[in-house]
């Protein structure tokens, strides 16, 4: 049975955060005045970040809560929120007794929307239960739906995958110029995801080209020495693309031959 918490008067119980981000980095925080070391992770004294109201229901409604804070802190940069290493990253939410260790998560959930007021950040927290939203019928289409490489299409994501070299980078038209690595064109509506430099750990979808360069959905560096990217190579999700570049037109996921609505609106030619 778990802890009874706050049973009595006086308890030596703070609240803490554990995010995990996408690219592996794990942090802690306490809202206690000392770090606290528990569940394998030192977790920073941060009482400037303060939970709002979690609300835990038993409906399908996803549960909600929100966490807000300085960015003074040194592990919560304004850079990196924008540059969105944050952004889907797992959160536990619980409290902690500083004297024990004992501990509980009270929520678990990613982190959605981020916002940033000033000198302060807020982070949205999506529940588990938010999964529950999706459409679990799919909807027919022209186009394939399935992501490149992902369920359903079958085909290795290493087999498109090849390291290049940022040799060029203009943050004002959010591109790059590669040397090595796939064609531009093979590129296109592919992923471009840094190894080293300060964005490491972080992609961006290449939406664009500009002759040899790739137009990113994300700000690159303004200025970069020469600097190792993974590169994966793009689908526009077609049929005669799947079948004529990726002879992959089996496992294509769309109806392209499917009759739209204008059928419903057509009538008949006398004439014909």
């Amino acid at each position: 049975m778990s802890r009874v918490w706050f049973a009595r008067p006086l308890e030596t119980v703070s609240t803490f955060w554990r995010v995990e981000r996408r690219d592996g980095v794990a942090l802690g925080f306490t809202s206690h005045d000392r770090d606290l070391w528990f569940g394998g992770l030192l977790h920073q004294a941060a009482p400037g970040m303060v939970p709002s109201a979690i609300r835990r229901t038993i409906a399908v409604e996803p549960d909600s809560a929100e966490m807000q804070g300085a960015l003074d802190h040194a592990a919560i940069r304004a850079e990196d929120l924008a540059a969105g290493r944050f952004d889907g990253a797992a959160v536990r939410v619980g409290l902690v007794d500083w004297e024990t260790g004992e501990s509980e998560v009270l929520f678990a959930g990613t982190i959605g929307s981020v916002g940033e007021q000033g000198e302060r950040f807020t982070a949205e927290l999506l529940s588990a239960k938010a999964a529950l939203e999706r459409e679990l019928v799919p909807r027919t289409a022209p186009t394939c739906r399935a992501a490149f490489c992902g369920t359903g299409c079958t085909l290795s994501a290493a087999r498109f995958t090849r390291e290049a070299v940022v040799v060029e980078s203009d943050a004002e038209a959010g591109a790059v110029l590669l040397a090595g690595g796939p064609g531009p064109d093979l590129l296109l509506w592919g992923e471009l995801r840094w190894v080293d430099g300060p964005q490491s750990g972080l992609s961006a979808g290449i939406v664009g080209l500009d002759g040899a360069r790739l137009i990113l959905d994300r700000r690159p560096p303004s200025a970069v020495p020469p600097t190792r990217v993974l590169v994966s190579e793009g689908c526009d999700h077609t049929l005669e693309t799947c079948a004529m570049r990726f002879a992959n037109a089996i496992n294509f996921q769309g109806e392209p031959f499917l009759p739209g609505n204008d059928l419903l609106t057509r009538f008949g030619n006398p004439a014909g």
